[in-house]
């Protein structure tokens, strides 16, 4: 089952495209994470908040416990300026040699890149944001 990691934006409708697929980045995210931590900067996952909705998911999908619906704590959100320093450093290092993370660095350098493009709105529009991850 692949997963993929996604940006969820507060409010019903923040009036751009936020869809990033986000699965090459899941299957790096152990790597990349090391990468940030080295960089100094906060990893990807830590901005991470399981919301109503992909809690929801992951149960029809058959990967979580009903009973936790009710006992989730309120989604977090994140000023997506500190999502956006992540970002801006481990694009710098993959930047001249996307194959330093393997055959699909580029593919990972590409997901980074549609993630900084979204969070750049999320910043124009003052709104905050999580990161969300689904098993389909």
């Amino acid at each position: 089952m692949a997963a993929s990691m996604y940006i969820v934006v507060e409010g019903e409708d923040p009036g751009y495209n936020i869809y990033v697929n986000g699965r090459v980045l899941a299957r790096y995210e152990s790597t990349v994470e090391k990468l940030a931590l080295e960089l100094g900067v906060k990893p990807l996952l830590e901005f991470f908040s399981a919301d109503e909705n992909s809690m929801a998911l992951l149960i029809q999908e058959g990967g979580g416990n009903p009973d936790l619906l009710s006992r989730l704590p309120p989604p977090q959100w994140y000023p997506p300026e500190e999502g956006l320093r992540t970002l801006a450093a481990l694009i710098s290092v993959l930047e001249p040699d996307p194959h330093q993370l393997g055959s699909e660095g580029p593919e990972v350098l590409s997901e980074l890149r549609e993630y900084e493009a979204v969070l750049r709105k999320t910043t124009e529009r003052g709104l905050r944001w999580h990161l969300a991850v689904s098993w389909r």
